[in-house]
């Protein structure tokens, strides 16, 4: 955690000052502010890890900056205020807050926050990380053939590949399973649903279209593989 940037939006130059001591001897860099204008500019330009916020700011109300913030970055927003009242309190995290800190405070215990707030969300990305990875890979290449599953992209050559949505669903699930065969019933029910009622030639007349778009000679395909009496499989080129 040492080493990010943080940002203190209040007007209260006496607890700004101290709250920058406090959080530069922790190893954080700090950027402040007085007004709450100054709030998406200083965001964008400095991406703050986390934030701590004012309510009761000279121009705007924190409430609104944290508003506007919620558009710009996740970072965990800490709102500080002299209000006391649950209205209050229960309206910051309605729109976004993640800790209210009633003032007077100890610097110590902000700190104290202020590093919760990181460690769990450090934590969040490296469980979302995990949880990706979890789901195969999320950017599968074979050969010259390059599939996004994220952004649903696929390219052949460094040149962009048009599918349509069931084309896409059908090579994902041939690409992440390379070297499996598939029969027609399998590759049906999978895509479009066990309980759907269809003809089984639409996979074959997908897998043709698919072949046309992503094969460099669909009469002779290196990526889609056709097993006579058995069904398709996806060619792993040995990966």
């Amino acid at each position: 955690m040492a080493g990010e940037t943080l940002l203190i939006i209040d007007d209260d130059l006496d607890l700004k000052s101290i709250l920058r001591m406090y959080l530069v001897k922790e190893g954080f860099k700090v950027i402040t502010s007085t007004v709450g204008k100054d709030a998406v500019h200083l965001v964008n330009l400095h991406k703050p890890s986390l934030i701590i916020l004012d309510v009761l700011l000279p121009d705007i109300d924190g409430y609104e900056v944290c508003r506007l913030l919620r558009q710009k970055t996740d970072a965990p927003i800490l709102f500080v205020s002299s209000k006391e009242e649950d209205f209050d309190k229960i309206l910051a995290h309605r729109i976004g807050g993640d800790d209210y800190i009633t003032k007077p405070f100890s610097p110590a215990v902000l700190v104290a926050k202020v590093q919760a707030h990181l460690r769990r969300k450090h934590t969040s990305y490296q469980q979302n990380f995990v949880s990706e990875q979890k789901d195969r890979n999320l950017v599968l290449v074979f050969k010259d053939l390059y599939i996004d599953k994220l952004s649903c992209i696929v390219k052949m050559k460094n040149r962009n590949i048009s599918l349509s949505a069931k084309e896409f669903q059908l090579l994902c699930l041939m690409a992440d399973n390379p070297n499996r065969v598939f029969n027609v019933e399998q590759m049906f029910e999978n895509i479009w649903g066990e309980d759907s009622l269809g003809d089984y030639r639409t996979v074959m007349v997908h897998i043709s279209n698919l072949r046309k778009k992503i094969e460099p000679n669909p009469s002779e395909p290196i990526y889609i593989i056709t097993l006579r009496g058995m069904g398709y499989k996806f060619n792993a080129f040995d990966q």
